[in-house]
Order: structure tokens, then sequence, then C-alpha cells
């Protein structure tokens, strides 16, 4: 299970898929609008561990080689760019290097690197036909492009694989320039923008021949919302209202200038904390509870 997840039998993406959006939008949109380390603790754990459980071993090296960059390169950006803060380390070329902006940076990685993985997460669940079923029919231009994004990376990477076997197989093992090298790859890319331009062409004629945006143009959809999307749609609501109500109270700020000031640890805040953790562990159990019944 760790070394290729269990994306085939997730047992949460089998839920409705009104009830997977709402849980993503409550763990993204809790994660993006928080610096406190206590909520992001909590976010960074979960989001890797359902990464892993999705994805397995590869997912948890695509996310500690992401944190891992971006952690740097965000810490010292800000550490060197930004001169806010009370405590001064050094300085350089007469500006201050303060310890708070580089905690500052090194805590927004690590918001920007959660969301990123929750995001992951988000594309292993929500696949191209939940998202046309959800924005088909109020928005059915943006629930097209949202799927066809979706698809469209992972779609040029398996074509440029098969051209990048095909070439090399009339290349064989002999040794080539670097000029040689450069203009196999180019050719390479250029096979794969025909190849795309191509196949859009026959998707777009293929759209218009089935009457996609015409008007009374009527669908097929397997979802059908039931008693358990139900239940688990009501406890995303409390755990997510609790925690965001905390917000609204303050206690998911943080303070990094001029002075860290993480503030008080309060009863309130202490709830939220855990309404959180609950919230975001949902889909977590759901998995694990669906392998071992599968098992």
């Amino acid at each position: 299970m760790l070394k290729q997840g269990i994306l085939i039998t997730s047992e949460f993406a089998e839920y409705h898929p009104i009830v997977n959006l709402c849980y993503f939008l409550l763990a993204v949109g809790i994660t993006m609008f928080t610096l406190n380390p206590i909520f992001l603790s909590v976010s960074v754990v979960c989001a890797y561990i359902y990464s892993v459980l999705l994805g397995g071993m590869p997912a948890l090296k695509f996310n500690i080689a992401t944190m891992f960059v971006v952690g740097i390169i965000m810490t010292f950006i800000n550490g060197f760019f930004s001169h806010n803060g009370a405590t001064v380390l050094f300085y350089l070329n007469d500006n201050r290097i303060t310890k708070e902006a580089f905690i500052y940076g090194l805590v927004s990685s690590i918001m920007l690197t959660t969301v990123i993985v929750w995001f992951s997460c988000f594309n292993r669940i929500m696949n191209s036909e939940k998202l046309v079923y959800i924005f088909g029919k109020f928005a059915p231009v943006i629930g097209l492009t949202l799927s066809m994004i979706f698809r469209f990376v992972p779609l040029l990477k398996t074509r440029y694989a098969e051209i990048h076997q095909g070439q090399q197989s009339m290349v064989g093992n002999q040794k080539m320039s670097i000029r040689d090298k450069i203009s196999l790859r180019l050719k390479e890319v250029s096979i794969l923008i025909s190849w795309s331009l191509e196949s859009s062409i026959e998707t777009a004629d293929s759209m218009a021949a089935r009457g996609y945006g015409l008007r009374g143009r009527t669908s097929f959809t397997i979802f059908k919302f039931s008693r358990r999307d139900s239940v688990l749609l009501v406890l995303m609501v409390i755990f997510g209202g609790i925690t965001i109500f905390g917000f609204s109270q303050g206690v998911g700020q943080m303070y990094f200038y001029p002075l860290i000031d993480v503030g008080k640890v309060t009863p309130l805040l202490m709830v939220s904390v855990v309404s959180y953790f609950l919230l975001l562990l949902l889909p977590i159990l759901l998995d694990v509870w669906g392998t071992r019944k599968w098992k």
C-alpha cells in the first residue's frame, strides 16, 4: 500500500463530487489563510499522510523535494529582501538581516508547499468527470477547462514518452553529438505539438457533432447524493464551521513583526485545532477503513 498507494480503492473517492469538493475547499482554504504553527502542523501532517496514502512512495518523494526546494528559496528570498523585524542577525550592505524575516519566509514556504500537497490529493480524487458534473450546469466552460487542464499534463507526459521511445528505437545505440541530441529533442517536441494540435481539432469536431453547448442538451451522470454523503457533509460543515468561527474570533492570528507573537493558548484555540484535525482526518479514516474492508 505504501509503495503504490490506494487510489483505485479509495473509499472517499466513491463519495459524491460535492462532498469531495467541499472537503478540499475547507482543507485548502483554511490552510491558505493561516500562518499559525499549530494549524499548519495539523495541515502538514494530514496532507502528507493522505498524499502518501493515495500516491504511495512516489508522492512522498515529490512532497519532500517540493518542500525542500520551495522552503530554501522562499526562506532566503524573504530573509535577504525583507528587512522588517527587531532581532538583527547581521548587516549586509547596510541592510538589516533579521531573524523574523527568515522565520516568516520559512513558515510561508511550509504553508505554500502544504497547499501544493493538498492540490495533488485533489487532482487524484477529483477526476475530469466529477469536475464536469459539478460545473457543467451553471459554468460549463469552467468545468470543461478545469477537466482539460488536469488531464493535459499527464497526457502530454504519456505522449512524449511514447514519442521518445519511438525515436530512440530508430537511433539505436549509435553515439550522438550534443548538437544531434538537441536536434532530436526538438524533433520530439515538434511531433508532440503537432500531435496535440491534431488531437484538439478532432476533439472540437467531436464535441460539435455531439451537440456540446446547445440549449436543452441533456447529460447522463452516475452520481447520486446518498445518505452517507449527507452524513459526511454534515460532519464537514460542523468541524469546518467550528474552525472558521475560531478564526473569526482571532485564534489563528500570528504576528512576525517586529517580534514573533504566536498568541495565547485558549480553550477556543484548542477546540478549533481539534475540529480542524478531525475535519482533515475524515477521508484518511475512510480510506484506511475501505482498504481493510476490501482485504
